[in-house]
């Protein structure tokens, strides 16, 4: 192709000739502001289309659109909007005057009928012939009147003149591009100022956004919301020119002055292409409050408005399944909590109410009628004051008025002497100790530095068992970090609102402090438990008590882990499955029921089991979720188990060996695999001591990548196949549906395919990946 050809091939006719720079969130914006505008101001409209074959039928009709956008924001009556519409292309042709229809479904139905008729572009002619008779059935000026010229520019004669008298007529002029306008003649058309009166057709909801911006500076139009406003943003302009550009040189010949001679020289040529030049403007737009524009998604949620007030939020796969991607907070681990906080001038008033609100929000997010946590609130300065011992309210309310009470002291900031007193009478006099004794925290909310030392005093707090948070401005990150005694145990908030981005973290921290777990990994968790006659019932009843404890670490729900036990002994049975019990009281009192089986055990058959009647998409199984098996057991049994472990482990499920017994069995340890990945326990009794490891062993498991095809979520010999970041089953012999569950209805049923993809960034509910719907 010649260079202009193959520049033109590359070109679509859609890209942006006029592009406004601003975030796609605003571009949103923009569009849903238009809908939201209406004009029913005593107004005269006359379209002038360009009906020219420069335009092209297709342009026409982009055109017609743009005009039948516009008329939805009208209110169209013969007291307030009237609308005409007139053609032109070598002779202007009205299609219909001012005074012709009363309603617009009226108007935009004969827009919608309007033919193109070709001719050339006479743009000169069309303005002189409504200089010479005004606009058709218009109030005579009376009223504003509009002419809204929707052309491509390209004009065969001059348009200034005309354009100049009809501007100083008092019509106002809106030149409007269509295709690849040449924008100095749309300047040249346009009222001023050129740059509010300038559009591109082609960008339907932009242009009809910046005509009724203009128009609602003159108060001709509103919007429906009065927080609305009309703002500049930097945009560009693209034209597309033809250019001449040198391609080389090359030999040539031409004549001498000697008679029969010619000469060889070396002559330049030039190729012509066309390209886009740009041209910076800035552009008016109305933009209006967004749904988004409160950030109502939590923890990492992406906000994807639904039109003027909806919303739907995007979230990580641990707050699928809540609203707003932030679920219920409880506090349901067993503890005391004192807020301790600075009342001292240091940290003002304003400082103090808004530490109050903090603590008001947490209380009512967190504490609910079954929560084992016990709150209390003290505040200080000079001196320290216990305004709510810990646990002594009625109900939340109770507490929230109590906390509204509590006044501002002003004064010296003696964090010290407040940690001191706190760590003598801040719990009152509880009599229970040790094991009987909640874990008892101090959440420490301060903005100003102490006045007095804070490192002896703190050390006497942590030595009488008080585990200490600092919440805290950046300016005392250091001296909440030597308090503490921990950086991690130290929260700091950039500005006022972002300490109320932190109630969820100090959620997690005060629980995890009493729980080590791994609270937000998600997991689908399968204990094994050998109850067979080798271990007897009384050390069954040990394994019991041990997975319970081991449960308690985790957060048990549908969208985070999920748990199923499967015992085996003279026979393999499922107790329950992945998806039997949402929540962990459940999960724990189904634990308690497992039956104890007797009869010689099969580690072999048992974890063949897991694999195919467990770890499946059917029976609860997340794909992208990371999969675990702990198996417990004596040791008898084990000897035909390697090959199974193995087949697990290679479809993408951790397993985990648990061997009690004096004795390792080299059964066991080839069971166990080339990994780290067995827990050698000397006594039933002792398994209460190796549960931290195995919470971290199965903690590192969560963290490890998944492969979205293992364990296969096809059925019936289905294949998966990794695509982008998603999978889909081929399903064979008859199978359809998303994980080939269905058979087909017919009897010549050939191989069936389906393939299911959810939009970019969106997180799975429960529901989707029971159906096999996931995008990571």
């Amino acid at each position: 192709l010649p260079p202009s050809l193959l520049l033109w091939s590359l070109m679509s006719p859609s890209l942006s000739l006029q592009e406004v720079h601003v975030s796609r969130e605003t571009i949103g914006k923009i569009a849903v502001a238009s809908k939201l505008m209406w004009c029913s101001a005593a107004v005269d409209i006359l379209f002038l289309l360009d009906g020219s074959h420069s335009i092209g039928k297709g342009g026409f009709e982009r055109s017609k659109h743009f005009a039948i956008t516009v008329c939805d924001a009208l209110d169209i009556n013969p007291e307030r909007v009237r609308v005409g519409a007139l053609q032109f292309g070598s002779m202007p042709h009205l299609e219909f005057p001012l005074d012709s229809f009363s309603t617009r479904q009226d108007v935009k139905a004969k827009i919608k009928r309007i033919v193109f008729k070709g001719g050339r572009t006479e743009t000169g002619l069309a303005l002189k012939h409504l200089l010479h008779r005004g606009f058709p059935g218009g109030r005579n000026g009376s009223v504003p009147q509009f002419l809204i010229i929707v052309t491509d520019g390209k004009s065969q004669g001059s348009v200034a003149l005309p354009a100049k008298q009809l501007k100083e007529r008092d019509v106002t002029v809106f030149a409007v591009g269509v295709r690849f306008p040449r924008w100095e003649e749309l300047l040249e058309l346009a009222s001023e100022p050129k740059e509010q009166h300038v559009l591109l057709a082609e960008q339907v909801e932009d242009a009809t956004n910046g005509l009724l911006s203009t128009l609602s500076s003159s108060a001709l139009c509103t919007t429906a919301d009065p927080d609305c406003r009309v703002e500049a943003h930097p945009c560009e302009r693209k034209t597309l020119e033809t250019i001449r550009e040198l391609a080389g040189n090359a030999l040539c010949w031409r004549g001498s002055r000697q008679a029969d001679a010619v000469m060889a020289l070396r002559c330049p040529f030039y190729s012509w292409k066309r390209v886009f030049l740009s041209h910076p403007a800035t552009c008016y737009r109305t933009t209006c409050p967004g749904p988004c524009d409160s950030q109502p998604c939590q923890n990492g949620g992406t906000c994807v408005p639904e039109g003027v007030d909806k919303y739907h939020c995007l979230c990580p796969l641990a707050f699928g399944g809540e609203v707003n991607c932030a679920p219920k907070l409880s506090l349901e681990c067993r503890i005391d909590v004192l807020f301790l906080l600075d009342s001292s001038a240091g940290t003002t008033l304003e400082g103090f109410l808004r530490t109050k609100a903090f603590v008001k929000r947490f209380v009512q997010a967190v504490l609910s009628e079954d929560s084992r946590a016990r709150v209390g609130v003290a505040s200080y300065s000079r001196e320290l004051v216990v305004a709510v011992p810990v646990g002594e309210y009625q109900d939340v309310p109770d507490l929230v008025r109590i906390l509204d009470n509590i006044p501002f002291s002003g004064g010296l900031t003696l964090t010290g002497s407040a940690l001191r007193q706190v760590a003598e009478h801040g719990f009152g006099s509880a009599t229970r100790t040790g094991q009987d004794r909640p874990r008892r925290v101090v959440v420490l909310i301060t903005e100003s530095h102490s006045q007095d030392e804070v490192a002896g005093p703190a050390r006497h707090a942590r030595a009488r068992e008080l585990f200490l948070l600092g919440v805290g401005s950046e300016a005392v990150q250091a001296e909440l970090e030597e308090i503490t005694g921990n950086p991690k145990h130290v929260m700091v908030y950039t500005d006022p609102q972002d300490l109320f981005n932190q109630i969820l973290e100090l959620q997690r921290r005060l629980c995890s402090w009493s729980r080590p777990g791994c609270q937000v990994q998600s997991l689908d968790l399968v204990f094994l438990l050998d109850a067979s006659a080798s271990v007897g019932p009384e050390n069954f009843a040990q394994m019991q008590s041990f997975v319970r404890s081991c449960t308690l670490q985790f957060d048990v729900n549908p969208d985070v882990t999920q748990v199923g036990l499967v015992v085996y002994g003279s026979q393999v049975q499922t107790a329950f499955g992945l998806e039997t019990h949402p929540t962990r009281a459940a999960v724990l009192r189904a634990m308690s029921q497992a039956p104890y089986l007797g009869g010689v055990g099969s580690a072999g058959t048992a974890l063949l089991h897991i694999d195919d009647k467990v770890m499946t998409i059917q029976k609860g199984a997340r794909p992208g979720v990371p999969k675990a098996v702990v198996m417990l057991t004596g040791g008898s049994g084990a000897e035909d188990a390697a090959v199974p472990a193995q087949k697990l482990r290679s479809n993408g499920i951790s397993v985990l060996v648990v061997s009690v017994g004096a004795v390792l069995r080299e059964a066991v340890r080839r069971l166990a695999g080339p990994r780290d990945s067995l827990i050698h326990v000397a006594a039933y009794t002792d398994l209460r001591y190796h549960q931290d490891v195995l919470i971290q062993w199965l903690c590192g498991e969560a963290k490890r990548p998944v492969n979205l095809c293992k364990p296969n979520p096809c059925m019936n010999e289905g294949t998966c196949v990794l695509q982008n970041g998603s999978y889909h089953c081929e399903c064979w012999g008859g199978w359809e549906g998303p994980h080939c569950e269905n058979r087909v209805l017919r009897g010549d049923a050939l191989k069936a395919h389906s393939f299911h993809q959810e939009p970019e960034g969106q997180q799975p509910t429960p529901s989707q990946q029971a159906s096999g719907h996931l995008r990571i």
